[in-house]
């Protein structure tokens, strides 16, 4: 039987298409039965989706104090849907049908046996991270990538960190509080791999 797990798809979305994505998640759990004390509540969700709506509508005129103020409201409510995330994850218990009646996305395979293609892990020290790759057999070398941007979608919004002869990398001197998007590729004999997934870490 395939167990399935919540996706963190919309960590990536843009904040107008996470508000669509936050205000539908909100609709299905309310009354649904198999949620009912969701974690935080549905009026602390409303309230966050809502102030994230006025910060973006305020940040159109693109000031930087109002910019600035509507990425900490996006932090601050992507935060709450994480949680509610593994809420969700938690009472399904691998089942895709109550994920889909939740309004987030179940993962589109069974996870049980699966490596996940890209880790973020925090490291030792405060600003660092250990980032595992999925090691490929022909793989001579591993490219590491990251990028700071909301939703980085075009190649210069990355920049590369290091290349490795090892499907694993350990970054330091990131800056605390901050989301760091981080990718990587494969070097092998035939030619370089496409990047993986990106994987949306807040960096402690």
């Amino acid at each position: 039987m395939a167990i399935f797990k919540v996706l963190l798809d919309f960590v990536i979305f843009s904040v107008s298409d996470k508000l669509i994505f936050y205000r539908n998640v909100i609709l299905k759990l309310t009354a649904n039965p198999t949620y009912l004390t969701p974690d935080p509540t549905l009026i602390q969700l409303k309230a966050a989706v809502d102030s994230l709506e006025q910060a973006m509508l305020a940040a159109q005129d693109g000031g930087h104090t109002a910019v600035s103020a509507m990425h900490d409201h996006d932090k601050s409510t992507t935060l709450m849907f994480r949680n509610l995330a593994h809420y969700v994850d938690k009472l399904a218990i691998g089942d895709e049908t109550k994920i889909l009646t939740s309004g987030f996305h179940p993962s589109n395979q069974a996870l049980a046996h699966e490596k996940v293609e890209l880790t973020v892990n925090d490291g030792n020290n405060s600003g660092a991270v250990n980032l595992g790759g999925k090691a490929h057999p022909k793989g001579g070398a591993y490219i590491w990538q990251k990028s700071t941007k909301e939703n980085p979608l075009l190649e210069a919004d990355w920049a590369t960190i290091t290349m490795t002869t090892q499907a694993h990398c350990y970054v330091e001197s990131l800056t605390p509080a901050t989301y760091v998007y981080f990718r990587y590729c494969v070097v092998t004999p035939t030619g370089i791999t496409d990047y993986c997934a990106p994987v949306r870490k807040l960096i402690v």
